[in-house]
């Protein structure tokens, strides 16, 4: 008996640790496959001279040619929203974004976050904003802002930026 290719790309997402839709209906990443990490080259130290600079981002962000296959792979591999595994559906984005010192290229900080629906990535992409402009003006830490990303960006958002 043939396996479908939907029946395939569950198999492999259990044998993963990925449970299949597990990205997001409710807005958060696969805690297993995506904890978030920290570029080391960024801390509270040096903030004036990395992620507080205008432009900073487009120097360490990586390619779509990085990113792209690894996007690929993480829909096909059951990291999706209801089997959908369409390219332009999501964003693949960094858990801890690239604003608060996130690691550009490790793929425990990579997730194919949905753009649409109440907790989509231009509902994160404000509180990305939000904690940048707090650690910018020291008022917050850079380490306590990449916890509000690390542990649930939802209730991050609802604290800063409702």
């Amino acid at each position: 008996m043939k396996k479908s290719r939907y029946a395939v790309a569950i198999t492999a997402a259990l044998a993963l640790g990925f449970s299949p839709a597990s990205a997001a209906f409710n807005g958060l990443p696969n805690k297993t496959a995506t904890p978030g990490a920290t570029d080391p080259a960024v801390t509270q130290a040096n903030i004036g001279k990395t992620i507080c600079v205008i432009g900073y981002t487009k120097t360490v962000r990586p390619p779509i040619t990085y990113t792209s296959p690894i996007k690929r792979h993480q829909l096909a591999s059951g990291y999706n929203v209801g089997g959908d595994i369409k390219m332009g559906d999501y964003e693949e984005d960094h858990l801890v974004p690239l604003e608060v010192g996130g690691s550009p290229k490790s793929q425990s900080n990579l997730w194919p976050e949905l753009l649409t629906g109440q907790w989509g990535a231009r509902a994160k992409d404000k509180l990305e904003n939000t904690m940048h402009l707090l650690v910018c003006s020291h008022q917050i830490t850079l380490a306590a802002a990449q916890q509000v990303f690390m542990t649930d960006w939802i209730a991050g958002y609802k604290k800063y930026v409702k």
